[in-house]
């Protein structure tokens, strides 16, 4: 299961994780976002206990999509040690999400 990250838990939750995390920067209204949805789900699962999945709604944290640059969505970023390590935009299948990551 995934993580609602917000302005006030992205610190703990993301940056300072000692596990990869997986954050998915959506919204609502965006159809590719809820087609991609399910596949971060299912990520969640498939990698439970190796890495870590969050999503932010970039209608809500505007702040966090400023911080990152986010400019499309659907946009999936990869942290590992605090720091980006890879980021991926628009949908895709799980397996090229997760070989584009480097997963």
């Amino acid at each position: 299961m995934s993580i609602q990250l917000t302005n006030s838990n992205f610190q703990q939750e993301v940056l300072q994780s000692e596990l990869p995390v997986i954050v998915d920067f959506w919204a609502v209204w965006c159809g590719p976002c809820k087609a991609l949805g399910p596949t971060i789900e299912q990520i969640s699962v498939d990698l439970a206990g190796k890495v870590k999945v969050g999503k932010v709604n970039v209608d809500d944290e505007p702040a966090l999509a400023n911080a990152y640059r986010i400019s499309s969505i659907p946009t999936v970023m990869l942290f590992k040690g605090g720091k980006a390590a890879g980021q991926v935009v628009g949908l895709m299948s799980k397996e090229n999400l997760l070989k584009r990551l480097g997963l």
